[in-house]
């Protein structure tokens, strides 16, 4: 199916660089296309319409399972598979080694299950909202599933939740964006989370995330890499798809940023941020794929089946797109690596998608990607309900002898794209900033006098102002200032966690000299509506603006330092400065310090 949509937005992607910031006084056309490819037979009934490498072969792991998604392997070789529709987890079994699945069986249930990680014998599982942990019995069957998190963000447009476990045994789960792009209102959309073992805390680790579903840590390195999907209806050939390497606490363009740095049409900052000012905040994609092609699950091959060029490398599932002309993805994509870097995408399984006429059609939707106990890789097709095992014939594992001897070719229609690495230098992680409260840091010859109508000095913060609760910041005030004051910095930090202390809660900076106080209540973001000029960073939980008190559970009440800061000049910093260049930058600045200290326990 073809339909072709003229879109009036506010200027042509590629032609931003020449336009310049003002984006907003463009006004050319983006076309854009439905095409649909009808679905055919799968391909598991005719293996030789697939394209692999020399010495790789394809064989039908399993098929008739109904929307098979998301991959994983446990120690002793058995696959588990999760099935959204059905919300349940299958467990499959080759019990005779000859690369197919004798043993199927349905291990646990739960409305809408999709993300699956194992670390030894434990196994996460997620739906849209829930988080779970289970532990994987001798015979593979799971334990009674426990609950560990049930408020994850709302799914909107991007419900399929992913998570991995990572080196430090964490958890890296992703919540996709609710729309195409959009302002988020909840802070944890759009983003990576990291969440503890057990559940107990979790931060956002990286923003800007528009829905990334493959991602994982390098070998050797240890590097987190990921697939971004990009914003739709930009035109056949915008926005690619994006490789990331993901670092803690940067942001990555989305929703106003993208590729290697150009402007979304379609949407426009905060008052107060321009589109250049979001771009020096964003870290730019180190790869570039056809847009629309929508990449699903990512393994590494840590195997030694294959050639030893193949092993290091990621491989990913390109479920395939609905919105270009012509269409892209249904492939597996190999990322291959060298000396630990990402250097080139290069098709590995090729054959989903074809052309008769002016009709497109396909023979399969790809999603999950695993590599098994043996050496082989596993993908899913969760249209036609098939899981697919590739191996190589020299190296080891099962050689099945079925299947095209025909290399693929160049990446699925990727004539107008631009397929590549960019060379852009990957983000750094955020320097540590010293443990001790931002007013042991500051020499102040001057005190304010800083107090909050909800809760006297020292005394319990209101609940209403926890995480857990509202979430919203108290209402504050200060007098006192000297005479030169041109700005206030105002930060909430908590002395009292046990690692990398303080935690930073709040960061308001270049607030005018003439505001005095602030009501509760005052919103996240980039700005602040009606305080012209001030600006917020982030807190350590990973979102701009306040974050309230959140104690671990079992703890003594922990205080909650409100510091307000009187400075001789306004910071020249942008939105989104950390809590080391905020101190570096009111170094020699401050005229009149002063706090007032709540605590809170749960």
């Amino acid at each position: 199916m073809l339909k072709t949509l003229t879109l009036p937005l506010l200027f042509l992607p590629p032609l931003l660089r020449a336009q310049g910031p003002d984006v907003k006084s463009a006004n050319v056309e983006v076309v854009g296309h439905v095409v649909e490819p009808r679905q055919l037979p799968p391909a598991a009934d005719d293996l030789s319409v697939l394209r692999l490498p020399e010495g790789f072969t394809v064989n039908v792991f399993a098929r008739e399972l109904e929307n098979p998604r998301m991959l994983a392997v446990a120690e002793d070789g058995t696959v588990y598979v999760t099935r959204r529709k059905l919300g349940d987890v299958m467990l499959l079994r080759d019990t005779d080694g000859d690369g197919t699945a004798d043993e199927q069986r349905v291990v646990a249930n739960r409305p809408g299950m999709h993300g699956i990680a194992i670390t030894g014998d434990t196994m996460y599982l997620t739906t849209v909202k829930d988080l779970y942990m289970t532990t994987i019995k001798s015979d593979g069957s799971l334990d009674t599933l426990t609950l560990l998190l049930d408020d994850l963000p709302d799914g909107g447009q991007h419900p399929n939740r992913m998570v991995v476990v990572g080196p430090d045994k964490h958890l890296y789960l992703t919540a996709g964006s609710t729309c195409n792009a959009c302002a988020e209102p909840n802070p944890e959309n759009a983003t990576m989370l990291r969440i503890a073992p057990d559940g107990s805390s979790r931060s956002i680790y990286a923003s800007g995330l528009r829905n990334t579903i493959g991602y994982g840590f390098a070998p050797g390195s240890g590097k987190l890499y990921g697939m971004d999907h990009g914003i739709d209806w930009l035109g056949d050939n915008e926005q690619h798809e994006e490789l990331n390497q993901i670092v803690k606490g940067n942001a990555y363009g989305w929703p106003y940023i993208y590729a290697d740095g150009k402007y979304n049409p379609a949407d426009y900052p905060p008052d107060g941020i321009t589109m250049e000012d979001w771009k020096a905040q964003s870290a730019e994609a180190i790869g570039l794929y056809i847009p629309h092609a929508a990449p699903m699950q990512l393994a590494y091959y840590r195997g030694s089946s294959f050639p030893a060029d193949y092993r290091g490398d990621a491989y990913i599932a390109m479920r395939g797109s609905w919105n270009r002309q012509p269409p892209s993805g249904y492939e597996v994509v190999r990322i291959h690596f060298e000396n630990g870097e990402p250097v080139s995408f290069e098709p590995f399984v090729q054959g989903f998608v074809t052309q008769e006429g002016d009709e497109w059609g396909h023979r399969g939707r790809l999603c999950g990607l695993a590599e098994t106990t043996d050496g082989s890789l596993l993908f899913t097709d969760d249209t036609n309900g098939v899981i697919y095992r590739v191996s190589y014939a020299e190296g080891g594992g099962v050689p099945i002898a079925i299947g095209s001897a025909n290399n693929p070719g160049k990446p699925t229609n990727e004539d107008g794209a631009d397929v590549r690495m960019t060379g852009i230098a990957p983000p750094t992680e955020a320097a540590d900033t010293p443990d001790s409260l931002a007013m042991q840091l500051t020499e102040a010859s001057t005190k304010l006098s800083v107090s909050s109508s909800a809760f006297a000095n020292e005394s319990t913060i209101p609940n209403r102002y926890a995480a857990e609760q509202e979430n919203i910041s108290p209402p504050l005030a200060w007098s006192g200032a000297p005479e030169g004051t041109q700005s206030f910095v105002v930060l909430m930090e908590d002395p009292a966690v046990p690692m990398h202390p303080p935690f930073l809660h709040w960061s308001l900076y270049n607030v005018p000299a003439d505001k005095t106080e602030l009501a509760e209540a005052t919103p996240g973001g980039p700005t602040v509506p009606g305080i012209e000029g001030a600006l917020q960073g982030p807190n350590d939980y990973g979102s701009l603006g306040y974050y309230g008190p959140r104690p671990p559970k079992g703890d003594p009440a922990h205080p909650y330092h409100f510091q307000v800061f009187a400075l001789d000049t306004e910071l020249e910093l942008p939105f989104g400065a950390s809590r080391a260049e905020l101190l570096e930058a009111m170094r020699g600045h401050v005229l009149a310090s002063g706090e007032v200290i709540g605590t809170y326990r749960r």
